[in-house]
């Protein structure tokens, strides 16, 4: 009887098995891992437990910061993908909330053309046992190629935001003039990366051409029981413009990027890119932007597998590539420092009676409303105009396990007409503290900053994309 039972058991356990799907598979493999990482109670279990929670697929905890001043943001990521012949498609949904009441939701879509091409070669056939004299006729072989893969990208996100700063415009604000308001912007489009492998003589720069094209909504709202006033009752429409009212904006953009290695040592990433947003409803708010950002990297001890990873094939809320699993935290433990230099430089161009919406313009001061940070020791959002220039300079290196120190200093500044962007009056902050690189987790930093005039700033923050993810679409 007993072993009846268990026959019966055992063929309903596999008729189970056998009409499980896809979805319900790899979600009871997760469960198993989960399981498996978090079955100890212990400070030791600790690590990788969280790691499992935080980075597994197809669902884990998304957690990271909001923009500056916002909170931490807390919520759920799910994460699923498709192959084909020549696709692989991935799709990212996530939501997070703080206790800011501030929340940030989206659904992105990947997807990477992976087409195999097939060339003939011929190998010499290996002579026969006895016939050592004799010309053996060649054997012809077909060889699959991979070039560059092609990455297509959709998004949807909306995110809430209830406290930005607004010190006013241009490199002579005061601090005095702070006040605050709340936003709301969503972006629908999607963004092309295209890798230029044809030209043999180009090819070794890595260069990609780049191109998006953008919906963007934001509505503007004011903010009451702050520290700060709200930005109604100290600013106009005239000292902040866009503040009477925000048009929906059709945002294009094109670009190339070069990422060559020169030697085992230095990696440049250079990217030139020119934007145009466009208010039919209001094109008194229709505007043009040209970026070129320059880094410069030098790998103390040669490029390890973390400073080489290319983050385009991946989601915001993926570590790996499907079917692989995040990079362990032990894969951290390698010696690794690097040392980075770089020159941003952005320019907006308005015609005629045209301006710049204040919310569109860049700044520097703490962190901008990406999370970038720059100019550390000033206050979040500080400076802000139509036109930026900013120089860093940072040495990381690890300390143990995935802990490391950082060291940055910056010197930039804003200007609201591109005649007055230059190298003098630069503001300058300097930075040090503590980073985590662990596997796939978000990167976390804590930072002290001092310089300028204005005070220190401690920072802390962890990415909102995981180690080896995309960013997500930005703000600016």
């Amino acid at each position: 009887m007993r072993w009846s039972l268990v026959l019966i058991l055992w063929l309903a356990s596999a008729t189970a098995l056998a009409q499980e799907g896809r979805p319900e598979a790899d979600t009871r493999r997760e469960s198993e891992r989960v399981a498996d990482a978090c079955k100890e109670f212990s400070f030791k279990a600790i690590p990788g437990c969280a790691y499992e929670l935080f980075t597994d697929h197809p669902f884990h905890i998304d957690a990271g910061s909001m923009p500056p001043q916002n909170g931490f943001g807390l919520g759920g990521a799910a994460v699923t993908d498709k192959n084909t012949t020549n696709w692989r498609m991935t799709w990212d949904v996530d939501a997070v909330g703080s206790s800011s009441a501030s929340w940030r939701a989206g659904g992105y879509m990947k997807m990477i053309h992976t087409p195999r091409e097939q060339i003939k070669i011929s190998i010499p056939a290996p002579p026969q046992p006895g016939e050592l004299s004799k010309p053996t006729p060649p054997k012809k072989h077909r060889v699959d190629l991979t070039h560059p893969y092609t990455v297509f990208n959709l998004y949807a996100q909306s995110i809430s935001l209830n406290k930005i700063n607004f010190y006013g415009l241009g490199n002579d604000s005061t601090q005095a003039g702070a006040s605050v308001f709340g936003m709301t912007h969503t972006i629908v489009g999607g963004s092309v990366i295209k890798p230029v492998f044809e030209w043999p003589a180009i090819s070794k720069l890595n260069l990609a051409l780049l191109g998006e094209a953008n919906g963007r909504f934001v509505n503007l709202r004011g903010e009451y029981g702050q520290s700060f006033p709200s930005i109604q009752t100290l600013y106009t429409n005239a000292t902040a413009p866009g503040l009477a009212s925000q048009p929906g904006f059709i945002q294009l953009g094109e670009g190339l990027r070069i990422e060559p290695s020169i030697g085992d040592h230095l990696q440049l990433d250079y990217l030139a890119n020119f934007q145009q947003f466009f208010a039919p409803s209001n094109s008194q708010y229709s505007f043009r932007r040209w970026t070129t950002d320059l880094n410069h990297t030098f790998n103390l001890y040669g490029r390890t597998k973390s400073s080489a990873m290319n983050t385009d094939k991946n989601g915001p809320d993926e570590c790996a590539p499907p079917k692989q699993k995040c990079p362990p935290i032990s894969y951290s433990r390698n010696l690794n420092g690097a040392i980075s230099a770089r020159l941003l430089v952005s320019e907006s161009i308005a015609s005629g009676t045209s301006v710049v919406p204040f919310y569109f313009q860049q700044t520097l001061g703490g962190a901008d409303v990406d999370g970038a940070p720059s100019l550390s020791n000033y206050q979040d959002y500080r400076f802000r105009a139509p036109n930026i220039l900013l120089l860093q300079e940072d040495f990381e290196h690890s300390i143990w396990g995935p802990f490391g120190f950082l060291f940055m200093t910056d010197q930039g500044r804003v200007a609201l007409t591109r005649g007055d962007l230059g190298f003098d009056h630069l503001k300058h902050s300097f930075a040090t503290g503590l980073t985590l690189r662990a596997g796939g987790f978000p990167m976390v930093y804590i930072m002290f900053a001092w310089g300028g005039h204005e005070g220190n700033h401690t920072i802390f923050n962890m990415n909102s994309a995981l180690l080896g993810g995309s960013s997500r679409p930005s703000l600016y």
